[in-house]
């Protein structure tokens, strides 16, 4: 069986949270992202080293993911 290249983010919701909307980052380091309110969930454990990277990380991976839900909006439009 092949393996499927997923991409690098994708739009998902849930009927238990009505008005929220994610963005999940399916690359490392893996997340959901609130688009509502910016909140992140993180779907890896990190030491303290990873840390540090993490945080010079996080502003561009929010702006990409935002970045690509406002596209994907656009096209159903």
């Amino acid at each position: 069986m092949k393996n499927m290249d997923l991409p690098k983010f994708l739009i998902a919701d849930s009927s238990e949270l009505e008005d929220v909307i994610f963005v999940i980052h399916t690359a490392y380091p893996r997340f959901l992202l609130n688009v509502i309110n910016d909140d992140i969930h993180w779907m890896e454990e990190f030491d303290n080293e990873d840390r540090e990277e993490l945080e010079s990380l996080t502003v561009q991976l929010v702006e990409d993911a935002l970045a690509f839900y406002d596209s994907e909006m656009e096209n159903f439009e």
